[in-house]
């Protein structure tokens, strides 16, 4: 299946995009997370927290425009066209 990934602030400068369509064969978005990770090295230890096996710190990952944190969680399961956004937890602001 395929996933459209946009990346914000700090994670799209240190992986070098914006935004892909990505090939997944992640059934949740723990899995899919760990294969971002992967993909771009830069961004390994930065979305997920290894200690807790949560999301690192206050990242937000949203599928769809909805919080996966207010769905399942990590659990949250991956939908072919899914547009999942990951935003750093410090950003914006003046």
């Amino acid at each position: 299946m395929y996933v459209e990934l946009r990346l914000f602030g700090p994670f799209r400068d240190d992986a070098g995009i914006e935004s892909a369509t990505l090939e997944t064969d992640a059934t949740t978005y723990r899995g899919l997370l760990q294969e971002v990770e992967a993909r771009y090295p830069s961004l390994s230890g930065r979305l997920l927290d290894a200690e807790d096996d949560g999301l690192a710190g206050e990242v937000v990952v949203t599928r769809d425009g909805k919080n996966v944190r207010h769905l399942d969680g990590l659990d949250t399961p991956v939908s072919d066209g899914d547009v999942v956004r990951m935003i750093p937890s410090v950003y914006g602001g003046s």
